[in-house]
């Protein structure tokens, strides 16, 4: 393999093989993140910044109620054993749902809320609103404001459009119907006139051809009444002219008749039965019993029956145990003949009560038959007058019966007209909210999180796509086709801030050169470029140009590096400084003032004069500044001093950048090689091709590219082995 190979940093020893699948998907996430981690700084600051603008905002967003009531819509018809067609097609349809959600949400639905006296509120929750909780600092132009909600009809529709939220719960048909306010009571109070006033229109759109058949039916009835009062008032004068008294079921005379008929049955049946039961009597006094009905059915004598019976067994148990002559024996016989004396006596009274109701009775039986024969004649007068008046009454009935039909029907359908709840019905009305709605801290600030990290990577990764800074080897190869030969480190860590940032400061000429002799890293790498440096072109002296595209890439000090570690492996080394417009070595390196480069191209003084020692090598610094670098360079004494130089065995010849001056183009023509310098995350891809292209172009030839400064890390490195102790080589 050719020492001239590009070095990459990202190769490194692995103990086993990884497929390549797996390498190009870490690849495709590590590189998002890698661009972003370049442009960390600019990602931190978007970050910080729209996080605080939402923790601002967070802040002085006033606290949000919202109240929620809910209906449910396409029920069945109410009081209807089976729902319609029409109500059946409806269920679960979308559309319909919908359709009612626009109808909620409309200017009409609106309008009907407010009319609920809902102004005031409004203007309450405007103040609070427009005053961030401060109603009793409101201004005049701002009160004007929430006062016009009051007047104005399209101003309070549309401010309420805003602030009502209707939408379907899920995939179910109920319709969730909130409002959101500052204040918790004029939420609800808003969210449930809004649903009452829906509620409303719907009964009264279902309920309107109802309302109609009703006034039709209570019209009708009205006047149906009016002729049923006429013909009563008729008939009622025509019982007055023929004396006809109407009784509770017909005329009072035919009532009489069967009165008096009543009254003399049931005189008859009295007169019977009292002379049957007195009989009873009769006949069971003279077989000496008193079990007849009519007895029986006396109070007095079954009390009295029972106490004999009692007595009797209780004169049967005294004889038993004390004999029959005992006192109270004797006492119990005489108690016995009491009661049966009074038993006696209560007969006589039954039999005595019987024959005076069988006189009555019979008295009233023949009463009544004289007052029977004089009421069969009245009926019979009054028959032919209730007779002549039987068709008004039966008209008169008819118009009854077709009046009460009426009213039952008005009545059903005002009943179904004020429960009717048309296709929609109350599930809940909204109570008075505890929590805010918004903001939620927790899930804004989450959301703020994300929106910060997203914009904020956005930006990053915009940038890193528009920024064309080099970054890695093979952005130069790409581009340029020379071959990378070394990435030298940066050597200021500039701690935590310095590490985090691509901004570092940069250290004076002398300082970095005596951190870059104690760098183990920068010695590696710089023995790298050395050695490619005289691979490059063969043997024998080598004169190298070391140039850059813009300034401050770091040129100078690659050369002086190059120059020091050469030198210290025993080589002559000649460093000239060909920037005779700004030279800075004199003053860098402490070298002191000389007539330098420019001398020696004016002829001033020889080439050998010129020379300083420096840390083991030598340097021609330029001198005096001057401003015709380009003419000095371009004459036959430039040329002259290189072939003198050939005694040296390396000559580095630090020139001004290419995209300020010509003088690089001009000597690339007279080297044996060009190296050209590019800054790591600073220097332009762009002006690096256009610096190695233009070198090309002069003649000069391209031998590779150092990288400098590049963050510490991204070098390869093959670290010497450490020798194993004596003790343990010989165990091994």
């Amino acid at each position: 393999m050719s020492l001239l190979t590009l070095d990459m940093p990202d190769r490194a020893p692995v103990a086993g093989r990884v497929p390549e699948q797996d390498r190009e998907r870490g690849g495709a996430l590590m590189a998002p993140l890698l661009k972003i981690w370049r442009r960390r700084v600019l990602f931190a600051t978007i970050f910080v910044a729209i996080l605080g603008l939402a923790v601002a905002i967070l802040i002085r967003t006033p606290a949000q109620y919202v109240a929620t009531g809910s209906v449910i819509v396409a029920e069945p018809e109410p009081g209807a054993s089976n729902a319609s067609m029409a109500w059946i097609q409806k269920l679960g349809d979308p559309a319909d749902l919908e359709s009612q959600i626009l109808v909620i949400r409309s200017p009409r639905m609106m309008r009907l809320a407010a009319e609920s006296g809902l102004a005031e509120a409004v203007m309450a929750e405007c103040r609070e609103t427009v005053t961030r909780g401060h109603p009793d600092r409101i201004t005049e132009k701002k009160n004007a404001v929430c006062a016009k909600l009051g007047s104005d009809r399209d101003a309070l529709v549309a401010y309420l459009q805003k602030r009502y939220m209707v939408g379907s719960a899920g995939r179910s048909r109920v319709i969730a119907i909130g409002y959101k306010s500052p204040l918790p009571e004029v939420a609800q109070t808003m969210t449930n006139a809004l649903i009452n006033a829906f509620l409303e229109d719907q009964r009264n759109a279902q309920a309107s051809s109802r309302k109609a058949a009703t006034d039709w039916l209570f019209t009708e009835i009205k006047q149906l009444d009016a002729s049923i009062r006429d013909d009563e008032a008729r008939i009622q004068a025509f019982r007055r002219r023929k004396g006809l008294v109407k009784g509770a079921t017909g005329p009072i005379s035919a009532e009489r008749l069967t009165g008096i008929s009543q009254q003399l049955a049931a005189a008859e049946a009295a007169k019977a039965d009292a002379a049957a039961r007195l009989k009873e009597i009769e006949a069971d006094r003279r077989r000496g019993s008193d079990s007849a009905p009519a007895v029986l059915a006396s109070r007095a004598v079954g009390d009295l029956k029972q106490q004999i019976s009692g007595v009797s067994a209780q004169l049967a148990n005294q004889s038993t145990l004390l004999g029959p002559n005992h006192p109270t024996v004797r006492a119990l016989q005489t108690e016995q003949a009491s009661l049966r004396a009074r038993i006696d006596r209560e007969l006589a009274n039954v039999a005595d009560g019987l024959r005076k109701t069988y006189e009555a009775s019979n008295t009233l039986a023949r009463s009544l038959r004289a007052q029977m024969d004089s009421a069969k004649s009245e009926a019979a007068a009054a028959m032919d007058d209730e007779a002549s008046i039987e068709g008004m009454v039966r008209n008169a009935e008819i118009k009854r019966a077709r009046y009460a039909d009426l009213v039952k029907r008005a009545s059903e359908l005002e009943t179904e007209r004020r429960i009717l709840t048309g296709s929609t019905r109350l599930v809940s009305l909204a109570e008075v909210p505890q929590e805010a709605f918004s903001p939620k801290p927790v899930p804004f600030l989450a959301g703020a999180v994300v929106l910060a990290t997203v914009l904020a990577a956005g930006v990053a990764l915009l940038r890193d796509l528009a920024d064309r800074r080099v970054r890695t080897p093979a952005q130069l190869v790409a581009g340029t086709g020379a071959p990378v030969f070394a990435q030298l480190p940066c050597l200021d860590g500039g701690g935590l801030m310095g590490r985090l940032s691509d901004r570092r400061r940069e250290l004076p000429l002398a300082e970095a050169l005596q951190r870059a002799k104690a760098d183990p890293g920068m010695r590696n790498v710089l023995r790298t470029l050395h050695a490619h440096l005289f691979l490059a072109g063969g043997d024998g002296s080598r004169t190298v140009l070391v140039t850059s595209g813009k300034p401050r890439e770091g040129k100078s000090f690659t050369t002086f590096a190059i120059a020091g570690l050469s030198a210290a492996s025993g080589r002559r080394v000649l460093v000239i400084e060909c920037d005779l417009r700004r030279p800075n070595f004199e003053a860098s390196l402490g070298l002191g003032r000389s007539p330098g480069l420019a001398g020696v191209l004016r002829g001033e003084i020889d080439a050998a004069a010129a020379v300083i020692a420096k840390d083991g090598f030598d340097v021609i610094p330029a001198g005096v500044p001057t401003p015709d670098s380009t003419e000095l360079l371009m004459n036959h004494r430039m040329a002259n001093l290189l072939r003198w130089s050939r005694r040296y065995d390396l000559v580095l010849l630090d020139s001004p950048p290419t995209s300020l001056l010509m003088d690089a183009c001009m000597l690339a023509r007279h080297v044996d090689g060009v190296l050209c310098c590019t800054r790591a995350g600073r220097s332009q891809l762009s002006d690096t091709i256009e610096t190695v292209t233009s070198l090309r172009k002069a003649g000069g030839a391209v031998l590779g590219i150092a990288m400098t400064m590049v963050k510490s890390g991204g070098q390869p490195a093959y670290e010497a082995m450490p020798l194993s102790l004596p003790h343990r080589a010989g165990a091994a």
